[in-house]
């Protein structure tokens, strides 16, 4: 018997859950297969077979475990499973007359939104009263819309499609070690750090227009969408290395400041929020923030980021603008000492040259660490933010052209 362990996954982390078995007990296992998944309180991880053979669960689902405690066994000595080779099926001929007599067809099924399926009768009177179809219920075979379903709907709209009428269920489920951790460390954010938030506004207009004119082209070249995060990104680093205390952190009675952005991501993933980071962002091409961010993405919503991907980080970026959110204050991701909050894009009327005009406006929050960043440096460096958004061409090399040609 082989005996599988809980890996070390970090220093400071001593305990993890079991959170799926992907292997059921007395299957049997190729050597390197995968056969559970684990998670820590930063990341989830995978746990393989050290040898082929017969799996022996020891922990269940659920279980808190300790690094070293065994999780399973696997029993080498157990043969592989004989393989069963089915005898093919020959395929019957197709008849190749013209004249052959075509199969007969099931009798139709009236389709309406969603693709839901609905008796004649039912579908009538989802057409005659104009009701969305994905608020209804289907009691009938296959998924089938009747008619007493939609009748329930007129009687009780606005009602959630299969919720009990006045249920009062409550359901009770053991916080993960991700949703812990997010939760101590929001919580000492704010009771350690003397945190305070400026805000300003932006015109996306000139990057919407950039995007909109070199999409394709930028797509076709790079393999990869021309989003928002990249002129983000590139602002941020040349605000940052032009306020160097905004890319600081305390520790104790230091101060630690970053010669290179170490750019954090905040990802709305499965299981909680993750934070993974983009390593020294203020050397990369737009194209390789992209690339990275669509590689970092992928990673939180599959539950694959590692240790590595995740630790270290200068300062953060979020965009709750994606879920729709007009103005909030994020929280520092300590121990860092800024984070700035992007939010959604809507068309506003602002005064330009004295003239009432439409523009696609965006609100820009900096959280920030008051012991570390005063007001001056907060303020200045979300201006420079909007500044160089809003003039992109600057974002070259961070200067006016003309202005760095005429040594101005």
């Amino acid at each position: 018997m082989i005996d599988i362990k809980v890996p070390t996954v970090g220093e400071s982390i001593s305990e993890v859950t079991l959170v799926k078995w992907l292997k059921k007990d007395g299957d049997y296992v190729n050597r390197d297969e995968v056969i559970a998944e684990m998670e820590s309180e930063k990341a989830t991880f995978e746990v393989n077979a050290e040898k082929a053979g017969l799996l022996r669960q020891v922990g269940k689902e659920g279980d808190t475990l300790k690094i070293g405690d065994l999780v399973a066994r696997i029993d080498e000595t157990a043969p592989p499973p004989k393989e069963n080779k089915a005898t093919p099926v020959a395929a019957a001929p197709q008849a190749t007359r013209q004249d052959a007599v075509p199969a007969p067809q099931p009798a139709p099924v009236t389709a309406v939104a969603n693709d839901l399926k609905a008796t004649p009768l039912a579908a009538a009177i989802i057409t005659d009263k104009k009701i969305d179809a994905s608020s209804i219920t289907p009691s009938g075979a296959g998924g089938k819309i009747l008619k007493h379903d939609v009748l329930d709907a007129l009687t009780h709209p606005g009602r959630t499609p299969g919720k009990t009428l006045f249920g009062r269920e409550e359901k009770r489920e053991k916080m993960s070690n991700l949703r812990k951790t997010v939760s101590r460390r929001l919580v000492e954010a704010k009771n350690t750090t003397a945190m305070l938030t400026t805000f300003n506004e932006v015109d996306m207009s000139q990057i919407m227009g950039l995007r909109s004119r070199y999409k394709d082209k930028f797509k076709e070249k790079h393999g990869v969408n021309l989003g928002f995060m990249s002129f983000f990104t590139k602002a941020c680093c040349y605000a940052l290395q032009e306020w160097p205390a905004v890319n600081a952190y305390i520790d104790g009675d230091e101060i630690i400041y970053h010669d290179y952005c170490d750019i954090s991501i905040a990802v709305s993933a499965p299981k909680g929020l993750v934070v993974p980071v983009i390593r020294n962002a203020e050397s990369l091409s737009m194209a390789e923030i992209e690339k990275t961010v669509v590689q970092l993405a992928a990673k939180a919503r599959d539950n694959k980021l590692s240790m590595e991907d995740m630790q270290g980080g200068t300062f953060t970026i979020t965009n709750g603008g994606v879920f729709g959110s007009l103005m909030s204050t994020p929280i520092i991701n300590i121990p860092q000492s800024a984070i700035l909050g992007m939010h959604k894009i809507e068309e506003r009327a602002v005064v330009i040259s004295g003239q009432v005009v439409v523009r696609p406006m965006m609100y820009l929050a900096v959280s920030y660490d008051h012991r570390i960043i005063d007001g001056r440096e907060s303020v200045s460096f979300l201006v420079r933010v909007k500044e160089l958004l809003e003039n992109p061409e600057l974002l070259l090399f961070g200067k006016d052209p003309v202005r760095t040609l005429l040594e101005l």
